[in-house]
């Protein structure tokens, strides 16, 4: 196993501590305002990812162009879309994401605490029952399909439907 310098250590630290300081301060960590971005009453939580997400992608661009990232593309298989729904649906039942669970633990919330204990166990669960599983994960593999590919898919099939 390799184990990561100090340094990388250090930057990951310090940029999720400054990452959960961030939520904390635009009150991304409260579960009534994930739960009201859910419900389409509030947008502070989706100013705030969407802020986060561009940010992240600006970052990993430029990690990339200099030579300091290759970023992969994970096969688009049934795994995916499951991990997709069931992380939807952890979000939704806790009122949090990973990050803010971790933040909202951060600030004393009995619930986030609970929540990051479930998602060591399912964690746990993931890693022992992963061998019986992978089978089923794999299942539908489609291979490194982007969303711009599979958007150009869909519209070429339905240019071939209509003639």
């Amino acid at each position: 196993m390799k184990i990561a310098s100090p340094m990388k250590l250090a930057s990951g630290l310090g940029t999720g501590l400054a990452f959960g300081f961030l939520l904390q301060k635009g009150r991304a960590a409260k579960r009534v305002e994930i739960v009201d971005a859910l419900r389409f009453d509030q947008w502070r939580v989706a100013k705030i990812m969407g802020t986060a997400s561009v940010v992240g992608g600006l970052g990993t661009y430029a990690l990339g162009r200099a030579g300091r990232v290759e970023p992969k593309i994970k096969p688009l298989a049934l795994g995916v879309v499951t991990g997709g729904a069931l992380f939807g649906a952890g979000l939704a039942a806790l009122g949090y994401c990973p990050g803010t669970t971790v933040t909202a633990a951060g600030e004393g919330q009995r619930d986030a605490m609970l929540g990051i204990a479930g998602m060591m166990v399912g964690a746990l669960a993931y890693v022992a029952l992963l061998p019986r599983l992978k089978p089923f994960l794999e299942r539908g593999d489609m291979g490194e399909v982007t969303v711009p590919e599979l958007v150009r898919a869909a519209e070429d099939a339905v240019r071939r439907q209509r003639g």
